[in-house]
């Protein structure tokens, strides 16, 4: 075990500042000093500005909006920790984009999960950490350790402090069938029943709810999922929600993406509450959009990061 914190420094790339300060501020440690800009060019440009040699880096950067200039800064993050002599190096990606492209779904379709990882392992990372993946074989994806935390434990916190007095009100609700086994994790939990919306998908993007699974009549429903990024299945899913019976219609969410109309469509919503987590940044309309809150991770991943550090277990962050 290592008890050094002198060893350990945390970096952030532009994506997520502010939970990378809560993360350090979780672990008593300064944000490492890293210059992330662009020349005029367009080009990123890094430098890490203080000593690294022989140090455990901990780079953390969502690859969300704009993808590929976050995704390109944490890459140049690791070269430049590498030909630095960092003693190890981590990639911590709260919010891993391209995630739903992890399987071939036409003949000629690339799987690009696949290539990112690639990617994250030749730029020379040790060590991967993400969160609530959208789908967990991803882990796969890497040749070097791979831990995928959940932000179950704040999500189920925040349910249990609203709703935990009168389950038997509620029902926990997926959106769809992939996420079935995760909302009856939590309806198990939470001591509540469990409820499923049926739909068909035409095209990316776009869903039709079909119907509901399982009795809403005078319940709040709680809607379970991994993301939120153009809300339209979220509010196609709450309005069948209603017609169904629902007395209210609560969403919870790890991701908040948040593309395209997604705002807009919120607000036009029948959704009283938008529950999200800080694995990517708000854009200023969804900070101004009082329906949405969001809930802090930063201790799930400073505790992560304070094990990894000094060789303790991960596990129980896995539950």
């Amino acid at each position: 075990m290592r008890d050094n914190e002198q060893d350990l420094v945390v970096f952030s790339g532009n994506s997520n500042k502010a939970l990378v300060k809560e993360i350090c501020d979780y672990l008593g440690a300064p944000v490492g000093k890293c210059e992330v800009g662009k020349f005029s060019d367009g080009e990123i440009q890094i430098e890490i500005a203080e000593n690294v040699r022989g140090r455990d880096v901990f780079l953390v950067q969502s690859t969300s909006t704009p993808v590929n200039d976050h995704l390109m800064e944490l890459l140049i993050m690791i070269d430049a920790a590498r030909r630095a002599s960092a003693a190890s190096i981590t990639a911590v990606v709260p919010y891993f984009g391209y995630a739903r492209q992890d399987r071939k779904v036409a003949p000629r379709t690339p799987i690009t999960a696949r290539l990112v990882a690639d990617l994250i392992t030749s730029a020379g990372a040790d060590r991967f950490v993400s969160m609530d993946l959208h789908a967990g074989q991803i882990q796969g994806f890497f040749d070097m350790p791979s831990d995928h935390l959940y932000a179950s434990p704040v999500l189920l916190d925040d349910m249990r402090r609203k709703y935990g007095s009168r389950a038997d009100e509620v029902v926990v609700v997926s959106p769809d069938a992939g996420g079935v086994e995760r909302a009856r994790a939590f309806a198990k939990r939470l001591g509540t029943t469990l409820a499923i919306v049926d739909k068909r998908r035409p095209k990316a993007n776009v869903a039709e709810v079909m119907q509901i699974v399982g009795d809403v009549r005078g319940k709040t429903a709680l809607i379970l999922d991994d993301m939120i990024d153009t809300a339209g299945t979220l509010t196609l899913g709450a309005k069948a929600l209603e017609n169904a019976g629902a007395r209210k219609v609560v969403a919870y969410a790890v991701h908040p993406v948040l593309s395209g109309p997604a705002i807009e469509r919120l607000q036009a919503s029948n959704i009283e509450e938008v529950v999200v987590t800080n694995t990517v940044a708000l854009p200023e309309n969804a900070i101004s959009c009082k329906k949405i809150q969001q809930l802090s991770v930063a201790k799930i991943f400073g505790e992560a990061i304070r094990r990894i550090h000094s060789a303790d277990s991960l596990s129980s962050l896995f539950v």
